[in-house]
Protein backbone atom coordinates (compact mmCIF):
# COMPACT_ATOMS: atom_id res chain seq x y z
CA UNK A 1 0.00 0.00 0.00
CA UNK A 2 2.85 2.43 0.82
CA UNK A 3 4.21 2.25 -2.94
CA UNK A 4 0.59 3.20 -4.30
CA UNK A 5 0.03 6.97 -4.94
CA UNK A 6 -2.68 8.32 -2.11
CA UNK A 7 -6.05 8.56 -3.61
CA UNK A 8 -8.74 9.95 -1.53
CA UNK A 9 -12.40 10.49 -2.91
CA UNK A 10 -15.17 12.53 -1.07
CA UNK A 11 -17.95 10.94 -2.27
CA UNK A 12 -20.97 12.69 -2.04
CA UNK A 13 -25.04 11.76 -2.55
CA UNK A 14 -26.36 15.05 -4.14
CA UNK A 15 -29.94 14.53 -2.03
CA UNK A 16 -29.90 17.54 -0.24
CA UNK A 17 -27.78 20.67 1.65
CA UNK A 18 -24.20 19.73 2.47
CA UNK A 19 -23.98 19.89 6.25
CA UNK A 20 -21.04 19.85 9.27
CA UNK A 21 -20.39 16.39 8.78
CA UNK A 22 -20.18 15.99 5.27
CA UNK A 23 -17.83 18.95 5.09
CA UNK A 24 -15.75 17.51 7.97
CA UNK A 25 -15.42 13.96 5.95
CA UNK A 26 -14.60 16.06 2.64
CA UNK A 27 -11.76 18.10 4.99
CA UNK A 28 -10.19 14.97 6.47
CA UNK A 29 -10.22 13.34 3.03
CA UNK A 30 -8.39 16.97 1.59
CA UNK A 31 -5.97 16.70 4.32
CA UNK A 32 -4.79 13.77 4.25
CA UNK A 33 -4.11 13.56 0.43
CA UNK A 34 -1.96 17.68 0.71
CA UNK A 35 -0.41 15.98 3.43
CA UNK A 36 0.84 12.82 1.36
CA UNK A 37 0.98 14.69 -1.94
CA UNK A 38 -1.84 12.93 -3.10
CA UNK A 39 -4.55 13.32 -5.69
CA UNK A 40 -8.06 14.55 -3.76
CA UNK A 41 -11.16 13.79 -6.14
CA UNK A 42 -14.57 14.65 -5.76
CA UNK A 43 -17.25 11.77 -6.91
CA UNK A 44 -20.86 12.61 -7.28
CA UNK A 45 -22.96 9.13 -5.86
CA UNK A 46 -26.21 9.68 -7.52
CA UNK A 47 -27.01 6.70 -8.22
CA UNK A 48 -30.46 7.15 -6.24
CA UNK A 49 -32.21 8.65 -8.56
CA UNK A 50 -35.77 8.82 -6.79
CA UNK A 51 -33.86 11.43 -4.50
CA UNK A 52 -31.37 13.05 -6.85
CA UNK A 53 -31.95 17.31 -6.06
CA UNK A 54 -29.89 18.81 -8.79
CA UNK A 55 -29.07 21.73 -6.72
CA UNK A 56 -27.82 19.63 -4.04
CA UNK A 57 -25.06 19.07 -6.41
CA UNK A 58 -24.20 22.58 -7.40
CA UNK A 59 -24.25 23.36 -3.76
CA UNK A 60 -21.68 20.59 -2.72
CA UNK A 61 -19.71 22.53 -5.54
CA UNK A 62 -20.07 25.60 -4.09
CA UNK A 63 -19.36 25.06 -0.70
CA UNK A 64 -16.20 23.39 -1.55
CA UNK A 65 -15.21 25.97 -3.17
CA UNK A 66 -16.28 28.79 0.03
CA UNK A 67 -14.18 26.32 2.32
CA UNK A 68 -10.81 26.12 -0.13
CA UNK A 69 -11.09 22.44 -0.65
CA UNK A 70 -10.53 22.38 -4.30
CA UNK A 71 -10.74 18.86 -6.09
CA UNK A 72 -8.02 17.59 -8.36
CA UNK A 73 -10.57 15.88 -10.02
CA UNK A 74 -14.23 15.48 -10.16
CA UNK A 75 -16.83 16.96 -12.45
CA UNK A 76 -16.60 19.79 -14.42
CA UNK A 77 -12.69 19.45 -13.41
CA UNK A 78 -12.02 16.23 -15.66
CA UNK A 79 -9.41 13.89 -15.00
CA UNK A 80 -7.71 10.12 -15.90
CA UNK A 81 -10.70 8.40 -14.39
CA UNK A 82 -14.02 10.31 -15.97
CA UNK A 83 -16.92 10.58 -15.55
CA UNK A 84 -16.94 11.29 -11.89
CA UNK A 85 -20.87 11.00 -11.66
CA UNK A 86 -22.00 7.70 -11.14
CA UNK A 87 -25.33 8.27 -13.11
CA UNK A 88 -22.51 8.70 -16.27
CA UNK A 89 -20.47 5.71 -15.65
CA UNK A 90 -24.38 3.44 -15.20
CA UNK A 91 -23.13 0.99 -18.24
CA UNK A 92 -19.78 -0.38 -16.89
CA UNK A 93 -21.64 -1.44 -13.65
CA UNK A 94 -23.94 -4.34 -14.70
CA UNK A 95 -20.38 -6.01 -16.22
CA UNK A 96 -19.44 -6.56 -12.59
CA UNK A 97 -22.61 -7.42 -11.76
CA UNK A 98 -23.14 -10.05 -14.13
CA UNK A 99 -19.47 -11.55 -13.17
CA UNK A 100 -20.71 -11.80 -9.61
CA UNK A 101 -23.85 -13.94 -10.34
CA UNK A 102 -21.76 -15.82 -12.33
CA UNK A 103 -19.47 -16.53 -9.69
CA UNK A 104 -21.37 -17.46 -7.33
CA UNK A 105 -21.07 -14.45 -5.14
CA UNK A 106 -24.91 -12.93 -6.30
CA UNK A 107 -28.26 -13.92 -7.47
CA UNK A 108 -31.90 -12.97 -9.07
CA UNK A 109 -34.04 -11.80 -6.40
CA UNK A 110 -37.67 -11.19 -8.02
CA UNK A 111 -39.57 -11.41 -4.44
CA UNK A 112 -41.84 -7.58 -4.81
CA UNK A 113 -41.84 -5.04 -2.17
CA UNK A 114 -45.03 -6.23 -1.00
CA UNK A 115 -44.40 -9.64 -0.74
CA UNK A 116 -41.44 -8.13 0.94
CA UNK A 117 -43.21 -6.06 3.52
CA UNK A 118 -45.69 -8.93 4.25
CA UNK A 119 -42.85 -10.98 5.64
CA UNK A 120 -41.93 -7.73 7.83
CA UNK A 121 -45.10 -7.55 9.29
CA UNK A 122 -45.32 -11.07 10.18
CA UNK A 123 -41.88 -11.45 11.70
CA UNK A 124 -43.02 -7.94 13.30
CA UNK A 125 -46.36 -9.66 15.34
CA UNK A 126 -43.53 -12.53 16.18
CA UNK A 127 -41.42 -9.97 17.82
CA UNK A 128 -38.48 -10.75 15.29
CA UNK A 129 -36.84 -9.04 12.15
CA UNK A 130 -37.20 -10.68 8.84
CA UNK A 131 -33.72 -10.47 7.43
CA UNK A 132 -32.96 -11.36 3.42
CA UNK A 133 -30.29 -13.46 4.42
CA UNK A 134 -28.79 -16.86 4.81
CA UNK A 135 -31.60 -18.31 7.17
CA UNK A 136 -34.65 -17.30 4.56
CA UNK A 137 -33.22 -17.10 0.73
CA UNK A 138 -33.74 -20.51 0.02
CA UNK A 139 -37.45 -19.99 0.91
CA UNK A 140 -37.82 -16.94 -1.24
CA UNK A 141 -38.42 -16.37 -4.76
CA UNK A 142 -35.02 -15.83 -6.13
CA UNK A 143 -32.56 -17.79 -8.83
CA UNK A 144 -31.49 -19.96 -5.89
CA UNK A 145 -35.09 -21.41 -5.63
CA UNK A 146 -35.53 -21.45 -8.88
CA UNK A 147 -33.92 -23.43 -11.88
CA UNK A 148 -31.38 -21.56 -14.48
CA UNK A 149 -34.39 -22.16 -17.40
CA UNK A 150 -36.91 -20.73 -14.93
CA UNK A 151 -35.00 -17.65 -13.66
CA UNK A 152 -34.29 -16.98 -17.49
CA UNK A 153 -37.95 -16.74 -18.28
CA UNK A 154 -38.73 -14.56 -15.32
CA UNK A 155 -36.17 -12.48 -16.74
CA UNK A 156 -36.69 -12.53 -20.43
CA UNK A 157 -40.49 -12.12 -19.74
CA UNK A 158 -39.51 -8.54 -17.77
CA UNK A 159 -40.26 -9.47 -14.51
CA UNK A 160 -38.69 -6.39 -12.07
CA UNK A 161 -35.79 -8.05 -10.19
CA UNK A 162 -33.14 -7.10 -7.76
CA UNK A 163 -28.95 -8.43 -7.87
CA UNK A 164 -28.74 -9.09 -4.23
CA UNK A 165 -24.77 -10.44 -2.95
CA UNK A 166 -24.74 -13.68 -1.43
CA UNK A 167 -23.58 -13.41 2.16
CA UNK A 168 -21.35 -16.56 3.19
CA UNK A 169 -22.42 -18.71 6.01
CA UNK A 170 -21.23 -18.01 9.14
CA UNK A 171 -18.12 -16.69 8.26
CA UNK A 172 -15.72 -13.94 9.99
CA UNK A 173 -15.14 -10.87 7.79
CA UNK A 174 -12.07 -9.03 9.79
CA UNK A 175 -10.47 -5.52 8.75
CA UNK A 176 -8.36 -3.14 10.29
CA UNK A 177 -9.49 0.03 10.45
CA UNK A 178 -7.48 3.23 10.82
CA UNK A 179 -9.33 5.04 13.56
CA UNK A 180 -10.97 1.60 15.39
CA UNK A 181 -8.23 -0.88 14.89
CA UNK A 182 -9.58 -4.66 14.18
CA UNK A 183 -13.13 -5.25 13.51
CA UNK A 184 -14.61 -8.29 13.38
CA UNK A 185 -18.05 -9.54 11.64
CA UNK A 186 -20.04 -12.70 11.59
CA UNK A 187 -22.14 -13.17 8.22
CA UNK A 188 -24.77 -14.66 10.12
CA UNK A 189 -25.63 -11.18 11.45
CA UNK A 190 -25.68 -9.65 7.97
CA UNK A 191 -28.98 -9.46 5.43
CA UNK A 192 -27.87 -10.14 1.85
CA UNK A 193 -27.68 -6.39 0.36
CA UNK A 194 -29.48 -5.38 -2.89
CA UNK A 195 -26.53 -4.53 -5.04
CA UNK A 196 -28.22 -4.47 -8.49
CA UNK A 197 -31.91 -2.79 -8.63
CA UNK A 198 -34.53 -2.74 -10.59
CA UNK A 199 -34.24 0.52 -12.49
CA UNK A 200 -30.97 -0.75 -14.31
CA UNK A 201 -28.32 1.25 -11.35
CA UNK A 202 -26.49 -0.12 -8.93
CA UNK A 203 -26.96 0.60 -5.18
CA UNK A 204 -24.48 2.36 -3.53
CA UNK A 205 -22.41 -0.11 -2.18
CA UNK A 206 -22.08 -1.92 -5.58
CA UNK A 207 -21.03 1.38 -7.52
CA UNK A 208 -18.54 2.52 -4.50
CA UNK A 209 -16.54 -0.48 -4.44
CA UNK A 210 -16.58 -0.55 -8.02
CA UNK A 211 -15.36 3.11 -8.89
CA UNK A 212 -12.66 3.38 -5.81
CA UNK A 213 -10.97 0.45 -7.66
CA UNK A 214 -10.89 2.05 -10.58
CA UNK A 215 -10.41 5.02 -9.68
CA UNK A 216 -7.31 3.48 -7.55
CA UNK A 217 -8.24 4.69 -4.35
CA UNK A 218 -6.01 3.75 -1.78
CA UNK A 219 -7.31 5.26 1.48
CA UNK A 220 -11.54 5.32 2.12
CA UNK A 221 -12.40 7.81 4.90
CA UNK A 222 -16.27 8.42 5.91
CA UNK A 223 -18.11 8.79 8.80
CA UNK A 224 -19.07 5.74 11.20
CA UNK A 225 -22.86 5.73 10.16
CA UNK A 226 -21.12 3.50 6.95
CA UNK A 227 -19.10 0.59 9.22
CA UNK A 228 -21.88 -1.51 9.45
CA UNK A 229 -21.23 -1.58 5.45
CA UNK A 230 -17.66 -2.78 5.57
CA UNK A 231 -17.90 -6.15 5.68
CA UNK A 232 -19.87 -6.03 2.35
CA UNK A 233 -17.50 -4.02 0.55
CA UNK A 234 -14.64 -5.67 2.09
CA UNK A 235 -16.19 -9.67 0.67
CA UNK A 236 -17.06 -7.33 -2.50
CA UNK A 237 -13.20 -6.76 -3.06
CA UNK A 238 -12.89 -10.32 -2.11
CA UNK A 239 -15.51 -11.64 -4.72
CA UNK A 240 -14.53 -9.16 -7.27
CA UNK A 241 -10.66 -10.34 -6.94
CA UNK A 242 -9.25 -7.08 -5.81
CA UNK A 243 -8.91 -7.83 -2.37
CA UNK A 244 -4.86 -7.06 -2.63
CA UNK A 245 -5.48 -3.35 -3.88
CA UNK A 246 -8.53 -3.09 -1.90
CA UNK A 247 -7.99 0.64 -0.07
CA UNK A 248 -7.49 1.25 4.06
CA UNK A 249 -10.39 2.28 5.94
CA UNK A 250 -10.84 4.60 8.22
CA UNK A 251 -14.11 5.49 10.25
CA UNK A 252 -14.51 8.65 11.49
CA UNK A 253 -16.50 9.67 14.83
CA UNK A 254 -20.23 11.08 14.57
CA UNK A 255 -20.41 14.66 15.09
CA UNK A 256 -22.76 14.88 18.13
CA UNK A 257 -25.63 17.65 19.41
CA UNK A 258 -24.22 20.18 21.73
CA UNK A 259 -25.59 18.09 24.39
CA UNK A 260 -23.23 15.68 23.95
CA UNK A 261 -26.11 12.87 22.76
CA UNK A 262 -27.34 11.62 19.60
CA UNK A 263 -25.86 13.08 16.09
CA UNK A 264 -26.19 16.72 15.18
CA UNK A 265 -28.99 17.87 12.82
CA UNK A 266 -30.16 20.56 11.27
CA UNK A 267 -33.22 20.74 13.70
CA UNK A 268 -30.76 21.14 16.15
CA UNK A 269 -29.46 24.32 15.06
CA UNK A 270 -33.02 25.14 14.31
CA UNK A 271 -33.75 24.75 17.81
CA UNK A 272 -30.45 26.09 19.63
CA UNK A 273 -29.88 28.98 16.85
CA UNK A 274 -26.72 28.48 15.37
CA UNK A 275 -26.31 26.87 11.81
CA UNK A 276 -25.33 23.36 10.43
CA UNK A 277 -24.76 24.24 6.12
CA UNK A 278 -21.56 26.21 5.19
CA UNK A 279 -23.86 28.49 2.71
CA UNK A 280 -27.58 29.46 2.57
CA UNK A 281 -29.73 26.64 1.32
CA UNK A 282 -32.99 27.70 -0.47
CA UNK A 283 -35.06 24.01 -0.45
CA UNK A 284 -36.15 23.59 -4.00
CA UNK A 285 -40.16 22.27 -2.63
CA UNK A 286 -41.16 24.37 -0.27
CA UNK A 287 -38.48 27.77 -1.01
CA UNK A 288 -37.14 27.70 2.69
CA UNK A 289 -33.91 29.08 3.50
CA UNK A 290 -31.84 28.02 6.03
CA UNK A 291 -29.31 30.09 7.77
CA UNK A 292 -25.50 29.30 6.93
CA UNK A 293 -22.06 29.75 7.80
CA UNK A 294 -21.22 32.20 5.63
CA UNK A 295 -24.50 34.12 5.58
CA UNK A 296 -23.88 34.44 9.53
CA UNK A 297 -20.85 36.30 8.62
CA UNK A 298 -17.99 33.24 9.45
CA UNK A 299 -14.46 33.24 7.42
CA UNK A 300 -13.60 29.89 6.11
CA UNK A 301 -10.76 29.79 7.63
CA UNK A 302 -12.70 29.65 11.01
CA UNK A 303 -15.01 27.13 9.82
CA UNK A 304 -11.90 24.76 8.76
CA UNK A 305 -10.04 25.10 11.84
CA UNK A 306 -13.23 24.70 13.72
CA UNK A 307 -13.80 21.40 11.82
CA UNK A 308 -10.98 19.81 11.69
CA UNK A 309 -11.21 19.66 15.86
CA UNK A 310 -14.50 17.57 15.36
CA UNK A 311 -13.05 14.47 15.81
CA UNK A 312 -8.99 15.10 15.44
CA UNK A 313 -6.44 15.96 17.66
CA UNK A 314 -3.19 16.78 16.87
CA UNK A 315 -1.52 16.59 20.02
CA UNK A 316 -0.54 19.15 21.32
CA UNK A 317 -2.04 22.60 22.52
CA UNK A 318 -2.31 24.27 19.18
CA UNK A 319 -5.95 25.58 18.55
CA UNK A 320 -5.42 27.75 15.72
CA UNK A 321 -4.21 26.32 12.55
CA UNK A 322 -4.16 27.52 9.08
CA UNK A 323 -5.07 25.29 6.39
CA UNK A 324 -0.98 24.72 5.53
CA UNK A 325 -0.50 23.98 9.23
CA UNK A 326 -3.22 21.46 9.36
CA UNK A 327 -2.23 19.86 6.39
CA UNK A 328 1.49 19.91 7.92
CA UNK A 329 -0.11 18.31 11.20
CA UNK A 330 -2.74 16.15 10.08
CA UNK A 331 -2.72 12.54 10.25
CA UNK A 332 -5.34 9.53 10.22
CA UNK A 333 -3.98 7.93 13.01
CA UNK A 334 -4.85 11.10 15.45
CA UNK A 335 -8.59 10.74 14.37
CA UNK A 336 -10.31 10.00 17.76
CA UNK A 337 -13.06 7.22 18.34
CA UNK A 338 -15.10 8.78 20.35
CA UNK A 339 -18.34 10.79 19.31
CA UNK A 340 -17.29 14.64 18.88
CA UNK A 341 -19.71 17.57 20.60
CA UNK A 342 -20.42 19.94 18.44
CA UNK A 343 -19.72 23.46 20.72
CA UNK A 344 -21.95 26.54 19.30
CA UNK A 345 -19.50 28.60 21.16
CA UNK A 346 -15.97 27.72 20.17
CA UNK A 347 -17.14 28.19 16.76
CA UNK A 348 -18.09 31.83 17.54
CA UNK A 349 -14.83 32.02 19.66
CA UNK A 350 -12.47 30.52 16.68
CA UNK A 351 -13.93 33.29 14.15
CA UNK A 352 -13.49 35.97 17.15
CA UNK A 353 -9.37 34.84 16.50
CA UNK A 354 -9.38 35.15 12.93
CA UNK A 355 -11.54 38.31 12.71
CA UNK A 356 -8.96 39.91 15.00
CA UNK A 357 -6.24 39.10 13.12
CA UNK A 358 -7.85 40.35 9.83
CA UNK A 359 -6.05 43.85 8.81
CA UNK A 360 -9.03 46.72 9.62
CA UNK A 361 -8.74 47.43 6.15
CA UNK A 362 -10.32 44.15 4.60
CA UNK A 363 -12.49 44.24 7.74
CA UNK A 364 -13.80 48.15 6.29
CA UNK A 365 -13.99 46.61 2.82
CA UNK A 366 -16.27 43.78 4.37
CA UNK A 367 -18.25 46.02 6.24
CA UNK A 368 -18.96 48.70 3.68
CA UNK A 369 -22.02 46.72 2.25
CA UNK A 370 -23.92 46.51 5.58
CA UNK A 371 -23.59 50.58 5.19
CA UNK A 372 -24.74 50.86 1.44
CA UNK A 373 -27.27 48.66 2.98
CA UNK A 374 -28.75 51.22 5.35
CA UNK A 375 -27.96 54.10 3.12
CA UNK A 376 -25.11 55.11 4.97
CA UNK A 377 -21.94 57.07 2.97
CA UNK A 378 -18.62 56.84 4.90
CA UNK A 379 -14.95 57.47 3.60
CA UNK A 380 -12.54 54.76 3.74
CA UNK A 381 -10.72 56.94 6.43
CA UNK A 382 -13.84 56.91 8.70
CA UNK A 383 -14.58 53.47 8.57
CA UNK A 384 -11.16 52.40 9.37
CA UNK A 385 -10.68 54.52 12.31
CA UNK A 386 -14.14 53.24 13.73
CA UNK A 387 -13.04 49.66 13.31
CA UNK A 388 -9.51 49.98 14.95
CA UNK A 389 -11.79 52.00 17.60
CA UNK A 390 -14.16 48.87 18.92
CA UNK A 391 -12.26 45.60 16.51
CA UNK A 392 -11.28 43.81 20.29
CA UNK A 393 -14.87 43.81 20.97
CA UNK A 394 -15.89 41.88 17.92
CA UNK A 395 -16.05 38.73 16.52
CA UNK A 396 -17.83 39.06 13.55
CA UNK A 397 -18.14 41.67 10.73
CA UNK A 398 -21.86 42.56 11.74
CA UNK A 399 -20.71 43.21 14.96
CA UNK A 400 -18.95 46.03 13.88
CA UNK A 401 -22.80 47.90 13.37
CA UNK A 402 -23.49 46.50 16.88
CA UNK A 403 -20.95 47.86 18.48
CA UNK A 404 -20.24 51.38 16.68
CA UNK A 405 -23.64 52.08 14.47
CA UNK A 406 -23.19 55.50 16.20
CA UNK A 407 -20.46 56.68 14.72
CA UNK A 408 -22.95 56.70 11.07
CA UNK A 409 -26.12 57.78 12.46
CA UNK A 410 -26.73 60.03 15.51
CA UNK A 411 -28.77 58.37 18.32
CA UNK A 412 -32.72 58.84 18.08
CA UNK A 413 -33.10 57.15 21.62
CA UNK A 414 -31.47 57.69 24.42
CA UNK A 415 -30.72 55.06 27.37
CA UNK A 416 -33.26 55.79 30.29
CA UNK A 417 -31.33 54.49 32.90
CA UNK A 418 -27.86 56.53 32.07
CA UNK A 419 -30.56 59.60 31.78
CA UNK A 420 -32.06 58.50 35.40
CA UNK A 421 -28.81 58.12 36.96
CA UNK A 422 -26.52 60.96 34.88
CA UNK A 423 -28.88 63.80 33.69
CA UNK A 424 -29.26 66.25 36.14
CA UNK A 425 -31.10 69.60 36.54
CA UNK A 426 -27.42 71.91 35.46
CA UNK A 427 -26.98 68.92 32.84
CA UNK A 428 -27.86 71.30 29.92
CA UNK A 429 -26.29 74.28 31.23
CA UNK A 430 -22.76 72.80 31.39
CA UNK A 431 -23.27 71.35 28.31
CA UNK A 432 -24.03 73.68 26.19
CA UNK A 433 -20.88 75.56 27.94
CA UNK A 434 -19.11 72.75 26.74
CA UNK A 435 -20.43 72.98 23.02
CA UNK A 436 -19.43 75.85 22.87
CA UNK A 437 -15.91 75.55 24.15
CA UNK A 438 -15.79 72.67 21.51
CA UNK A 439 -16.78 75.18 18.76
CA UNK A 440 -13.49 77.01 20.05
CA UNK A 441 -10.93 74.08 19.56
CA UNK A 442 -8.80 74.90 16.14
CA UNK A 443 -7.19 70.99 15.21
CA UNK A 444 -9.61 68.70 15.95
CA UNK A 445 -7.71 65.98 17.51
CA UNK A 446 -8.68 63.30 20.44
CA UNK A 447 -5.58 64.52 22.24
CA UNK A 448 -6.31 68.55 21.67
CA UNK A 449 -9.93 68.53 22.50
CA UNK A 450 -8.96 66.20 25.72
CA UNK A 451 -6.95 68.84 26.33
CA UNK A 452 -9.13 71.94 26.31
CA UNK A 453 -12.00 70.26 27.78
CA UNK A 454 -9.83 69.32 30.91
CA UNK A 455 -8.23 72.75 31.22
CA UNK A 456 -12.09 74.21 31.03
CA UNK A 457 -13.58 71.52 33.82
CA UNK A 458 -10.49 72.29 35.94
CA UNK A 459 -11.12 75.88 35.46
CA UNK A 460 -14.62 75.49 36.74
CA UNK A 461 -13.77 73.22 39.41
CA UNK A 462 -16.72 70.77 37.29
CA UNK A 463 -16.43 67.31 38.34
CA UNK A 464 -15.63 65.29 35.00
CA UNK A 465 -18.05 62.64 36.11
CA UNK A 466 -20.85 65.41 35.93
CA UNK A 467 -20.24 66.06 32.41
CA UNK A 468 -18.53 63.25 30.70
CA UNK A 469 -21.44 61.08 31.12
CA UNK A 470 -23.91 62.90 30.03
CA UNK A 471 -21.69 64.44 27.28
CA UNK A 472 -21.23 60.51 25.70
CA UNK A 473 -24.87 59.86 26.45
CA UNK A 474 -26.04 62.88 23.75
CA UNK A 475 -22.72 61.58 21.46
CA UNK A 476 -24.23 57.90 21.39
CA UNK A 477 -27.11 57.50 23.27
CA UNK A 478 -25.85 55.50 26.64
CA UNK A 479 -23.14 54.18 28.92
CA UNK A 480 -20.95 52.53 25.95
CA UNK A 481 -18.17 53.10 22.94
CA UNK A 482 -14.39 53.41 23.51
CA UNK A 483 -12.82 56.69 24.68
CA UNK A 484 -14.83 59.89 24.51
CA UNK A 485 -12.47 62.22 22.68
CA UNK A 486 -11.54 59.49 20.31
CA UNK A 487 -15.23 59.09 19.91
CA UNK A 488 -15.21 63.29 18.97
CA UNK A 489 -12.74 63.38 16.49
CA UNK A 490 -14.14 60.46 14.49
CA UNK A 491 -17.57 62.38 14.52
CA UNK A 492 -15.83 65.67 13.84
CA UNK A 493 -16.51 69.04 15.20
CA UNK A 494 -19.59 69.96 13.63
CA UNK A 495 -21.48 66.65 14.11
CA UNK A 496 -20.08 66.59 17.78
CA UNK A 497 -21.57 69.70 18.50
CA UNK A 498 -24.91 69.22 16.69
CA UNK A 499 -25.21 65.54 18.59
CA UNK A 500 -24.53 68.19 22.29
CA UNK A 501 -27.29 70.15 20.98
CA UNK A 502 -30.20 67.87 20.25
CA UNK A 503 -29.00 65.92 23.33
CA UNK A 504 -30.05 69.11 25.27
CA UNK A 505 -33.47 69.77 23.45
CA UNK A 506 -34.22 66.06 23.88
CA UNK A 507 -33.77 64.62 26.85
CA UNK A 508 -35.70 65.76 29.69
Amino acid sequence: MSERKVRVRFAPSPTGPLHIGGLRTALFNYLHARKNNGTFILRIEDTDQNRYVKEAEDYIIKSLDWCGLTPDEGPGIGGEFEPYRQSERKAMYKEYSDKLIADGWAYFAFDTPEELDKLRTEAEQNKQVFAYGTETRGKLNNSLTASEKETQEKINSGEPYVVRFKMPENTDVTETDIVRGKVTFNTSQLDDKVIFKSDGMPTYHLANVVDDHLMKITHVIRGEEWLPSLPLHVLLYRALGWEDTKPQFAHMPLTLKPQGKGKLSKRDGDKMGFPVFPLPWKDPQTGQISRSYKEDGYFPEAFINMLAFLGWNPGTEQEFFTKEELIEAFSLERIVKAGSRFDPEKAKWYNKHYFQLKPDTELAELFKPILTEKGIEASNEKIVKVISEIKERCGFVSEIWEQGSFFFQAPTEYDEQTIKKRWKEDTPEKLSAISGLFESVNEWKAENIKETFSAFMNEKEWGFGAVMNPLRLCLVGGNMGPDLFVICEILGKEETVSRIQAGIKKIV
